[in-house]
């Protein structure tokens, strides 16, 4: 694993056009010659910045985490103090970006080809992902739920987040079914967590 560099313009550029060119033709497709193109840099920097293909796949698999958790705290931040709103706001947004990712859509059209040299750098940061949207929801209810026990409200952000990575992965009803059925749970998990232990 390539050591993690702060980001810069020219990173930020180079990753952006990773993304684009394995949306519009697999990660088989990428070429590290094309990246630069597309970038606006020579190959030699991407290189310089990445150190190998493979160092350019665990960035771009970082920046969808950081696309994607960014986007959480921000649906939820939207609905002020209306717990059950921001809930429902952040699960049906991340359903529905789920759905249309098209970063996602390419990587499962690759793999279905028989490609998955990109898969492992998607799925090493799922962890990553459940933890640090767990943290997004644990610092929006404890903002909004001041007293709360943190271990059940720990519980209750993990759960809300396995459930709605689990729709994400074998969806059965609409978005917004789902969005509302998930955003009804939050809002008991997240009650139970607020009162005082008897």
């Amino acid at each position: 694993m390539i050591e993690q560099k702060a980001p810069t313009p020219v990173r930020t550029g180079i990753v952006d056009a990773a993304r684009a060119l394995t949306v519009a033709t697999g990660w088989d497709g990428v070429r590290m010659g094309a990246v630069a193109n597309a970038a606006g840099v020579s190959r030699q920097t991407v290189y310089n910045e990445f150190g190998s293909k493979a160092g350019l796949a665990e960035a771009l698999a970082r920046a969808e985490v950081d696309r994607f958790v960014g986007a959480v705290r921000a649906a939820l931040l939207a609905h002020g103090t209306d717990v059950r709103a921001g809930a429902y706001a952040a699960i049906a947004h991340t359903l529905s970006t789920a759905a249309q990712n098209p970063l996602v859509k390419a990587i499962l059209t690759s793999a279905r080809g028989g490609s998955d040299e990109l898969l492992p750098y998607l799925t090493t940061r799922a962890e990553v992902v459940l933890t640090e949207a767990s943290g997004a929801l644990i610092d929006w209810a404890g903002d909004h739920l001041p007293g709360a026990d943190q271990a059940a409200l720990a519980f209750a952000a993990d759960t809300i987040v396995r459930l709605v990575v689990s729709h994400i992965v074998l969806p059965r009803e609409p978005i917004e079914q789902t969005a509302t059925a998930l955003a009804n749970l939050a809002v008991h998990l997240f009650s139970a967590a607020a009162r005082p232990l008897p």
